[in-house]
């Protein structure tokens, strides 16, 4: 019988790692969905939610950019699919607090900013927490 094997990870450690029934995220190119013997692939995950199907239930992850692969396992019927990214964190624990804090600063930022005709560093930060800020809000579903 042919499996899927789903890895998350990120600089720090795995985030998640298991057999799972599919794998769906999203690339430049659009949604894609990785099931058991599926070809090989490699592409860009733009920021999003992605979603593992497993026998246990839906795990989300909101995953805010990276990498993504697909191959061959370890064992015969094995497909490989590897999530790389920077940043990554389970829906279930993201802190709604704490993201909508992070929103408020950014837009403050960008606010007090916005006189300024040329980009400078600190709105590209501001904009770029406030794009990470939106993905946790709306991934958890505020």
């Amino acid at each position: 019988m042919s499996t899927l094997k789903v890895e998350i990870v990120t600089p720090e450690a795995p985030l998640w790692v298991g057999e799972a029934k599919a794998l769906v995220a999203r690339s430049s190119e659009g949604w894609f969905t990785v099931l058991p013997q599926h070809m090989d692939m490699v592409g860009d995950v733009v920021p999003s939610v992605v979603r593992v199907d497993t026998s246990e239930g839906e795990i989300a992850i909101a995953v805010h950019g990276g990498f993504f692969q697909v191959g061959p396992g370890e064992g015969e019927e094995e497909t490989l699919a590897t999530v790389l990214a920077g940043i990554a964190e389970k829906v279930s624990e993201i802190d709604v607090a704490r993201a909508q804090a992070a929103k408020d600063s950014a837009e403050a930022e960008i606010a007090a900013d916005s006189r300024n005709e040329q980009a400078t560093m600190t709105s590209v930060m501001a904009r770029a927490a406030l794009e990470r800020a939106d993905l946790r809000l709306s991934a958890a579903k505020v």
